[in-house]
């Protein structure tokens, strides 16, 4: 029998056909400073170089870890592309950069092009959120390497940040406050715990949770930032930003915290949503398993001067983001960082 890459499970023509039917998506996310359009080796950008005195690029790369199973387990997938570019953008605006530009990789065992097709689309729908244009990406079709009906997904994002403006948390100090910015649920860590409780417990996707389907509420998109973070940037003198991301609040917030200094945090300032309660109780997760593992409804801190924090209340709360004071810096006189209670 003659051999062909068809036969041995890659498809180019399916492969050629995805790359027509998402252009158009792609387009729409492109900026002035693209010069390239889909297709090419590389991704063109021209940076506006008249813009920055001395602009820093800032790289993220990240993926959306075992949400995919979910996604994939009740065949929806036209979220799991925004929270792709989402976990990506908020790690990058934590340094106070704007994202210009996003590339994706997909990778499958055999190529469904209408299901890539409906997961570039969701992509092309983060950039559009967070600014960045879409300029670039990879299909990988793999036999032998997934099982039918499974996919991967990495993406990669740059920004930019003027030097002076570059935020590191150098600038916090005894007495600020901290500012939480609400998650839309469990946004895209902890799924692997999330997923063993599922198991163990024998549960339904399709259970009800507080008048909520339970998978709906685990596959809510992430919220990107972008755009609340750089308006707050614009107009507040922003001292620390923090991704709550892998490794909850107690693991992420001493990222950011300068030594001798702790963050002190009140769980009890906000409502976490439904879908914590249910994988506490669930599965018997103590507390502070919850606070390591998971958001637990914070998807991003801002640390600011407190004669700023009502004011930065109130303009995130007007610009749709119900924020609230959740804690304050304090010296501290060990290694501890953080103390959340």
């Amino acid at each position: 029998m003659s051999l062909s890459y068809k036969n041995s499970g890659v498809d180019i023509d399916a492969g050629n056909k995805l790359v027509d039917l998402i252009k158009p998506a792609i387009h729409s996310t492109h900026r002035p400073e693209v010069m390239s359009s889909i297709g090419g080796f590389g991704g063109l950008f021209a940076l506006q170089q008249d813009k920055y005195q001395e602009p820093i690029l800032v790289s993220g790369t990240d993926g959306v870890g075992t949400k995919l199973r979910l996604a994939q387990q009740l065949n929806q997938h036209a979220t799991i592309g925004i929270d792709l570019v989402a976990m990506c953008v908020n790690d990058v605006i934590v340094q106070g950069a704007e994202p210009l530009f996003f590339l994706d990789y997909f990778a499958t065992g055999k190529l469904s092009v209408d299901e890539a097709r409906i997961v570039v689309e969701g992509i092309a729908e983060g950039c559009r959120q967070s600014g960045a244009a879409l300029i670039g990406g990879e299909t990988a079709e793999m036999p032998g390497m997934y099982d039918d009906g499974e996919y991967d997904l990495a993406g990669f994002c740059v920004g930019v940040v003027e030097r002076e403006k570059l935020i590191d948390g150098s600038k916090i100090n005894d007495g600020d406050v901290i500012m939480g910015l609400p998650s839309s649920g469990i946004h895209s860590n902890g799924f692997s715990l999330v997923n063993k409780i599922i198991e163990t417990t024998n549960t339904s996707l399709d259970e009800n949770i507080d008048g909520g389907n339970l998978g709906e509420l685990l596959l809510q998109p992430t919220i990107i930032y972008t755009n609340i973070v750089l308006a707050l940037l614009d107009n507040f003198d922003i001292h620390g930003l923090c991704h709550i991301t892998g490794g909850g609040l107690t693991e992420n917030v001493p990222r950011v915290i300068p030594d001798g200094l702790l963050a002190s945090i009140d769980t009890n300032s906000w409502k976490r949503s439904t879908v914590f309660d249910w994988i506490q109780k669930k599965g018997q997760v103590d507390s502070q398993e919850m606070l390591r593992v998971f958001n637990c409804g914070i998807g991003m801190l801002v640390v600011l001067p407190e004669d700023q924090a009502n004011g930065a209340i109130k303009f995130s709360q007007e610009n749709n983001h119900q924020a609230v004071k959740i804690g304050e810096i304090k010296k501290s006189s060990s290694n501890q960082k953080i103390l959340v209670q």
